[in-house]
């Protein structure tokens, strides 16, 4: 059964949002695309220096440009709307250890997913903007700069894909159904040997691996693969990382969860998303959660699912 729609905050539409979101996602799309080009970036933001010049390098320069053309552009468009604004950028300066902001409506930006791939060019770095209410998210927006796609989902109404200019395509999830069948989107990196195993043993019918969160979620919606895993501790994805692409994919009719099904949630005082947390496209995604809860507890019996 799907969620019901979101609501929004009083005095906020959703029409005046997301017209508002379109050309802030845009605009950060050719900020960043100017930084991994080396390029001047638009909106008077400064070019990037090298570290060895004294400057804070490519990454840096980008994260902190698109974090600030985002907060300012949503105070801007909405300044008398109730809600928190949070960003990767801002964490540490707004986030106390164990204590939930006092926020009923916060937004979770990251202004830059996938700094590796942003540094080594593969375009599969990603955008993410969430809006939570509570603990759980009501719309996410996926960003995805060189690929010009714009992931835009509303938990409970649905989610689709935009170009530039502002042409819609659907979701596509594939019809792979058994878990012998299920594609998996994996890191490059961030594997460790319990992951290995657990992927053996789910027995899934192939892999593909990209970079961000928010790119490796999209690969889900265009059918191109099936599944995700995070499998971590104490360094596991925080929920700048999780919340944009879990609201996106719940609003297509897919699956986020942890193994044993609790749902991912947000603003608790820690923002590490720790566990086996699987991303489906939900076809399949009971018999995942099954067979991941009985590995783990044989693969390592102390790990929290």
């Amino acid at each position: 059964m799907m969620p019901t729609a979101p609501t929004l905050p009083a005095g906020v539409s959703q029409d005046a949002l997301l017209a508002a979101l379109r050309p802030l996602c845009w605009g950060a799309a050719d900020i960043l695309r100017a930084y991994s080009r080396g390029e001047q970036p638009p909106y008077g933001f400064p070019k990037a220096l090298s570290v060895d010049d004294g400057g804070e390098g490519p990454v840096s320069a980008a994260d902190l440009a698109v974090n600030q053309w985002l907060l300012d552009g949503l105070k801007q468009a909405f300044p008398e709307a109730g809600w928190t604004l949070l960003s990767e950028e801002t964490a540490k300066e707004q986030l106390t250890e164990g204590q939930p902001l006092p926020a009923d409506w916060l937004w979770i930006l990251d202004p830059l997913d996938g700094t590796k791939d942003f540094l080594q060019g593969t375009g599969e770095y990603a955008v993410h903007l969430a809006l939570v209410q509570g603990r759980r998210p009501v719309l996410g927006v996926v960003l995805l700069p060189e690929a010009d796609e714009l992931w835009i989902g509303l938990v409970g109404e649905g989610a689709w894909c935009e170009d530039r200019q502002g042409d819609r395509s659907p979701v596509r999830f594939s019809d792979r159904t058994a878990v012998s069948e299920l594609i998996l989107v994996a890191s490059r990196s961030h594997r460790d040997d319990r992951l290995v195993k657990l992927i053996d043993t789910l027995a899934l019918g192939g892999s593909k691996a990209v970079g961000s969160v928010g790119y490796k979620v999209a690969t889900i919606l265009r059918g191109e693969t099936d599944l995700y895993v995070s499998l971590s501790g104490k360094s596991a994805p925080k929920d700048w990382d999780m919340a944009a692409p879990e609201a996106v994919l719940l609003a297509a009719g897919g699956a986020f969860t942890h193994a044993d099904g609790e749902l991912l949630t947000y603003n608790t005082g820690d923002v590490r998303q720790a566990g086996c947390l699987i991303a489906s496209h939900g076809k399949a995604h009971a018999a995942l959660e099954e067979i991941a809860t009985r590995a783990m507890a044989t693969i390592d019996p102390g790990f929290q699912v």
